[in-house]
């Protein structure tokens, strides 16, 4: 999508940073996910790890909003500071579902050619 970006955009230099950025924003995102889900996993699967050594239900709460907050604050500065365009930014963001999207039809689409030989 930034290569995309620097050979259709008016702005091009600008555009592929704010598809890089958004890239960056999403990644963020997953990692917040992950360790979130992870801490969460760990404490309900197990029970019998002393309570000072489990991760507590309100830390991960707030460890969750504060990354939030963070990424929010990063994607301010990269619109308002930067003067990133945001639909730069929306296309780094989506370039990751676009990935996975692209990648499920090849597999299906290899499935299928595979059931019909």
């Amino acid at each position: 999508m930034a290569i995309a970006a620097l050979l259709v955009s008016r702005s091009p230099v600008m555009s592929a940073l704010a598809v890089l950025g958004g890239g960056l924003i999403v990644g963020a995102s997953y990692r917040t996910i992950q360790s979130s889900v992870t801490a969460l996993v760990d404490r309900i699967a197990n029970p019998d790890v002393p309570q000072g050594k489990r991760p507590s239900m309100r830390g991960v709460a707030m460890k969750l909003t504060a990354r939030y907050a963070l990424l929010g604050f990063a994607a301010y500065v990269m619109i308002a500071r930067l003067r990133l365009p945001p639909l730069g930014l929306l296309a780094g963001a989506s370039s990751i579902v676009t990935a996975v999207a692209v990648e499920a039809v090849r597999f299906l689409f290899k499935k299928d050619l595979a059931s019909r030989t």
